[in-house]
């Protein structure tokens, strides 16, 4: 803030009434305050002020005529002018009769040695209507900004999920300036392929004839019948259609390509593929497609349940060894066989939920190592309900076949499965020397080489025999 230089010499002796009247011209309101912060006098210098009759404030407390949130402002001002502060400008808010608050911006000087204060102030009423119009006007373009987003998402969710092949070409330099998936997978193996291509290429040359005179026709007419071209010497036959559109000043060609052969085919094989993947969604056995270190690509309704997640978003980019048999173990047997082999059938294994449920069950895997989406494919089938539902064996024969002690390395330990296997064969051992002596326990302890009172630990150990009659004797 600069000052007068020689204030005295140059506005000389100026009076109340002239220093009024500059105050007022300056001022679109001034406040002459007293020492304790009330209105002793007040002026209005806009007509826009002046109209809304604010002259109730004599005589009032100057923070009674102001909004709640400016009256620590006008404290601020009242005390810096006290202490003979630099002037600070404020935005203090008065509420207005017509609805809106009116915004001044106040600065206070203390006049005198009475502690009287002059508080001057700029209406920033066209200020803040401006700033409204500024932003409803962002708004607006934001709104509009939002409208054309959606609809460029929408245009392109229908171009990649179009099911012919659809091209969109420059008017003037009959370049591919984009390609729907299908128009890729048949012009090029890659979009880098096809966008930047010149447009006929690669066709047949008469149909690149007939494709550069239907350009020509759209052109000039805006329309044109479709023609019927082949792609390469011996590529399939295609009905080619144009229209003619313009963005940002440039003309675009939006060309179609339908297959004229082998269209049936084609949508009764993508029509079969959609089928296989709605039976596998609905499959009763888990069902999982993972990368070749096991990493989750696709799962099954069925796999997502036995892993007790609840959807597949939830297991998909997660390792299937974080939920197979032991960790580190089943999942690298499982992949090496594959490798090896190309495929695993009847891999008996667990399979563990995220909340602790354990399920025995068996797979079956695939490598599918073809193309560029090279995979590994599991079935996997709970088998709890089919070892539940197994027959009890009977006394004669072994609870476990060899197979079956088998299928338990991996989920055993290696010395329960001996523990049990003894004890199986301990328990057939002594049921035979019974049935040799026709149930006399000395001869059969004679014969398996114990004590009687060995032979009777077992025998209740395995509960056989009389039980009550051992105690008895």
């Amino acid at each position: 803030m600069s000052q007068f230089v020689s204030p005295k010499q140059s506005l000389g002796n100026l009076d109340a009434e002239a220093a009024a009247k500059v105050i007022s011209a300056v001022a679109d309101v001034a406040l002459v305050v007293d020492s304790e912060g009330v209105i002793l006098d007040l002026s209005f210098g806009s007509d826009e002020l002046s109209s809304e009759s604010y002259s109730h404030w004599l005589g009032q407390p100057w923070a009674s005529t102001v909004t709640a949130e400016s009256k620590p402002k006008v404290e601020a001002l009242l005390r810096d002018a006290a202490a003979d502060g630099a002037p600070a400008w404020r935005h203090i808010n008065h509420p207005s009769p017509l609805g809106a608050d009116v915004p001044i911006l106040y600065s206070a000087i203390k006049l005198g040695r009475a502690g009287r204060v002059v508080a001057v102030g700029r209406n920033l009423r066209a200020a803040s209507v401006m700033q409204q119009r500024l932003v409803e006007a962002q708004q607006s373009l934001e709104r509009d900004y939002a409208r054309l987003r959606h609809a460029e998402t929408r245009y392109r969710l229908l171009f990649q999920m179009a099911s012919e092949a659809i091209l969109i070409v420059d008017g003037q330099t009959e370049r591919v300036v984009e390609a729907n998936p299908v128009a890729v997978q048949l012009l090029g193996n890659s979009s880098k392929q096809v966008v930047g291509r010149q447009f006929p290429e690669d066709f047949h040359t008469a149909s690149a004839a007939e494709l550069k005179a239907l350009l020509s026709a759209v052109r000039i007419t805006g329309h044109a019948e479709d023609v019927p071209v082949r792609f390469g010497d011996r590529g399939p036959e295609f009905r080619v259609a144009a229209s003619l559109f313009r963005q940002d000043n440039n003309s675009h060609f939006l060309i179609r390509l339908s297959p004229l052969q082998g269209a049936t085919i084609e949508s009764a094989a993508a029509r079969a593929r959609s089928t296989v993947l709605r039976a596998l969604e609905s499959s009763p056995d888990g069902f999982v497609v993972t990368e070749h270190n096991g990493r989750v690509l696709f799962a099954n309704r069925a796999f997502v349940d036995l892993v007790q997640f609840a959807t597949e978003e939830q297991v998909r980019g997660k390792s299937l060894d974080q939920w197979l048999g032991r960790p580190g173990v089943d999942l690298s047997v499982l992949i090496a066989n594959l490798r090896q082999h190309g495929s695993v059938r009847l891999f008996a294994t667990a399979l563990r939920g995220e909340f602790g449920a354990t399920s025995e069950v068996e797979i079956s895997a695939v490598s599918v190592d073809d193309g560029p989406d090279a995979c590994l494919g599991f079935t996997i089938r709970g088998i709890d309900r089919r070892l539940a539902s197994t027959p009890a064996p009977s006394g004669r024969e072994l609870p476990r076949s060899v197979e079956q002690l088998t299928e338990l390395i991996g989920r055993v330990p290696l010395k329960d499965i001996v523990r049990e296997t003894t004890d199986v064969i301990e328990r057939l051992c002594i049921e035979a020397a019974l049935d040799l002596t026709a149930d006399n326990r000395a001869s059969a302890a004679e014969m398996l080489g114990l004590s009687r009172q060995s032979l009777y630990v077992k025998l209740h150990r395995y509960g056989l025999g009389d039980l009550e009659s051992d105690a008895a004797s």
